[in-house]
């Protein structure tokens, strides 16, 4: 009976599946009878059995080795797939992540989209990320975590397009799923590379292969590449960020989803997939560079943004180029830890502006401010959220970043200072969004705001609470094994950078004589950083115009050059048809004539050449 709890842990996939599935059924003509709210309780109470199954079989899995269940799927040509699953602490614990953030979630959102019809729909495809979610942490196979993420990025086109009615999100929508398909294309290119130099998809048989592998470093540098293009796109990193930030015209609710979990799918295949890219320096050095640029980038974008889900956004960028810094240099221990002290801290930095947002309306920074006395649970959930996401110990980004900067500083002292650069500019750039919403005084956006229904309020308390106590539970788990390194140097250093750049952001946005908004001494360079380095533009000149230009040339080829020899054969056709008919009279003896007279001028020159 024990064994079941882990035997059968595939069901939890399954259960958000049946949920979407009911969801479905909630058409208009339901809809019009029972409201959209029974698709929401379905999909809320099927959550929850997965949470529960999950929390139970983390309990039996506890101190015991990872187990492979194996499931046949299709035998062919010599080529055996079967559907491998890895049962560890590690991957229970996962799932036990996105089914509780997707139920707060849930329930957050009866409370945001009460006017909604939109239920069934909104709530299948959470339910679908969900699923699809447990399914890619349990997956010990690299090809069905491919088929996994293709559906989680078809389910992302369909939920930041959920408002098709907007412009704005149907812009969205395409650029989020173009974007990643970019990704995709060149993970796929790596997927299929793999097979042929490793024998095997299997993550645990990869990191075994790659122990004792005697390989080219160019063909392992190239499938590497390739396999690292693809998370680059989950993880919204230079050049492929821009979808993260154009896909927040989706409901707040599936922002919190995706913001906190479902760009995580990007860092946990390039964790699984870290054996593998060790055996390339050039890929590893790629992955710390891009990191690093999108780290220190994204964090700078995020100062100068004035709608506050967007400066969030670019936070989750930045946190994910940290995770591309600690795979690249090895240290996937501090990656674990990152992925989960950035998912409950963003999801509750989301909740708590949504909650603002919610009676707001705007998402405006500038037209926001004087909120403490009116708002204050939000503003407490805000801290606790800021705090938990950069190095404020003892809370849970504080612990994945020492560990990371002492690797650092003894095999690479120039990325350890960058790390305490990016560390206080996060904290700057966080305590601005708390200074511009709940410091100063009231405006007319912000005159009569309240805290909003108890379905937002309680979700969000909950998960403060949660990340309150990830110390305990990283105690618990062993991963803290000494609290004296809070008072380490390399702990004081990350703990003098958050001070520093906390105590920045109050003095310039907490401060009632410095006015609102304030301006960089170079407007340039503020509009550089507000419009995210001109990205878009620059994809215009480029990747735009050279596309552009290849489909005005194919145009030009096909146009002119393929009709115009296929007009020409037809022209001559249809001349010399026209010309034909005059020589046709209908009798034979003028054909049999001709004939004739023709042989006989053909031998009359044949012998006229003999002699």
């Amino acid at each position: 009976m024990i064994n079941n709890w882990l035997d059968t842990i595939w069901l939890i996939p399954c259960y958000s599946l049946i949920g979407a599935m009911l969801s479905v059924i909630w058409f208009p003509a339901i809809t019009r009878k029972t409201g959209p709210r029974p698709a929401g309780y379905i999909n809320i109470f099927m959550t929850l059995c997965s949470l529960i199954h999950a929390i139970v079989a983390l309990t039996v899995a506890w101190g015991q080795p990872a187990r492979l269940l194996s499931f046949p799927w299709l035998s062919v040509g010599g080529l055996n797939f079967t559907i491998d699953l890895q049962v560890s602490e590690l991957t229970i614990g996962a799932i036990i992540l996105v089914a509780g953030i997707n139920l707060l979630a849930e329930i957050y959102a009866v409370g945001y989209m009460e006017m909604d019809w939109g239920w069934g729909r909104f709530y299948a495809l959470l339910a679908l990320f969900e699923a699809g979610l447990c399914s890619l942490v349990l997956c010990d196979s690299l090809f069905f975590s491919y088929v996994i993420l293709e559906i989680l990025t078809l389910g992302t086109y369909l939920l930041v397009g959920m408002w098709y009615n907007q412009s704005l999100v149907v812009t969205g929508a395409r650029d989020a799923f173009l974007t990643k398909r970019i990704g995709d294309l060149f993970l796929l290119v790596g997927v299929v590379g793999l097979y042929p130099l490793t024998g095997t998809w299997n993550f645990s048989e990869i990191a075994e292969w790659a122990k004792t592998a005697d390989v080219n470093p160019t063909t392992i540098t190239l499938v590497t590449l390739a396999l690292m293009v693809g998370p680059m796109g989950k993880c919204a990193q230079f050049p492929l960020h821009l979808w993260l930030d154009e896909a927040m015209e989706a409901p707040l609710p599936s922002t919190v989803l995706r913001n906190s979990v479902i760009v995580a799918t990007g860092a946990w295949i390039l964790v699984k997939l870290q054996p593998l890219f060790a055996l390339s320096p050039l890929t590893q050095q790629v992955m710390i560079t891009v990191g690093a640029a999108t780290a220190l980038g994204a964090t700078l974008i995020a100062i100068a943004q004035i709608d506050v889900k967007r400066a969030l956004s670019y936070l989750t960028s930045a946190f994910m180029g940290l995770i591309f810094i600690t795979v690249g240099v090895g240290e996937t221990h501090s990656a674990y830890i990152l992925i989960l002290s950035h998912a409950l801290a963003i999801a509750l930095l989301l909740m708590s502006i949504g909650s603002i947002i919610s009676n707001n309306i705007s998402q405006d920074l500038t037209l926001m401010g004087g909120l403490w006395n009116r708002r204050p649970i939000s503003g407490l959930c805000f801290l606790v959220g800021s705090f938990g996401l950069i190095a404020f110990p003892p809370l849970g980004g504080f612990w994945a970043m020492v560990d990371l900067i002492a690797y650092l500083w003894e095999n690479n002292p120039a990325l350890a200072e960058l790390l305490l650069l990016i560390n206080g500019l996060m904290a700057f750039s966080l305590m601005r969004v708390f200074g511009l919403i709940w410091g100063g005084q009231p405006k007319q956006m912000t005159e009569r705001s309240v805290e909003p229904l108890w379905l937002i309020v309680v979700p969000m308390t909950i998960l403060a609470g949660v990340v309150l106590h990830v110390p305990q539970m990283l105690t618990a788990w062993g991963v803290i094994s000494d609290w004296s390194i809070v008072l380490s140097p390399d702990a004081l250093l990350l703990s003098s950078s958050t001070v520093a750049g906390i105590a920045t952001g109050a003095y310039f946005y907490l401060n009632g004589n410095i006015a609102k908004p304030i301006q960089l001494p170079l407007g340039g360079l503020q509009s550089f950083l507000a419009n995210d380095f001109y990205t878009s533009k620059l994809y215009k000149v480029t990747v735009v115009s050279l596309v552009n230009g290849v489909s005005q040339a194919m145009y030009w080829f096909d146009r002119f050059f393929v009709d115009g020899v296929g007009n020409f054969f037809g022209l001559a056709t249809l001349f010399s048809g026209q010309n034909l008919r005059y020589s046709t009279f209908g009798q034979l003896q003028l054909y049999t004539l001709t004939i004739m007279v023709g042989i006989g001028v053909l031998l009359l020159l044949l012998f006229n050449n003999s002699l």
